[in-house]
């Protein structure tokens, strides 16, 4: 029976790079996946998963009005499908997390989504907030923060390199705009 993973972590563990790797290894065996990105990440161009490391691969770009169980379900109407692979999946929709459910349950695919678990103020976004109550299994991938502490927690800067404490939810970036730190040390920055 297919199964509902969510593989979170704060940025800069390798999320994309695992998500790349979990489809070059199906694909290596036969098998096909399906690779969704959401289209508002456009950083390297709508459809791709780009990871820091330079490995990169085509993806269906969706927006969050798309059904994901039925571009799925559009795709095994074509060809088999082994695996679906979610980018950036903190910024899925809570009805898209359901989708996501219902391919795994009615279609019998697995899925395994991979995102951040807390935006820059500490608060989970909704995709992950979901993911994390309706996932089958949860992975947590590492990353490091400064100390040598795990990081846990993403913090947002400004241009000066201050820490940013309000304004949108979701602005696009990387290691430019945004850093990874354990709680302590983002305490220590985000309230000062």
């Amino acid at each position: 029976m297919a199964k509902l993973y969510f593989y979170y972590s704060s940025m800069n563990a390798g999320k994309s790079t695992a998500l790349l790797q979990s489809s070059y290894n199906y694909k290596e065996r036969g098998m096909n996946t399906l690779v969704l990105a959401p289209e508002l990440d456009d950083r390297y161009g709508a459809g791709r998963v780009t990871s820091r490391i330079g490995l990169e691969a085509e993806a269906h770009a969706f927006s969050t009005d798309d059904n994901l169980h039925d571009i799925v379900a559009a795709v095994l109407e074509e060809t088999p499908l082994h695996c679906v692979l979610i980018d950036e999946a903190q910024f899925l929709t809570r009805e898209q997390v359901f989708e996501l459910g219902e391919v795994t349950d009615g279609l019998n695919v697995p899925v395994l989504a991979y995102g951040l678990r807390t935006d820059f103020r500490g608060e989970p976004f909704e995709g992950s907030k979901y993911l994390l109550a309706w996932s089958d299994n949860l992975k947590e991938l590492k990353a490091i923060c400064h100390c040598g502490s795990k990081a846990t927690m993403v913090l947002r800067l400004d241009e000066h390199g201050n820490a940013v404490q309000e304004g949108s939810q979701i602005e696009i970036g990387g290691n430019d705009r945004y850093v990874s730190m354990c709680r302590r040390h983002f305490r220590e920055r985000f309230y000062g």
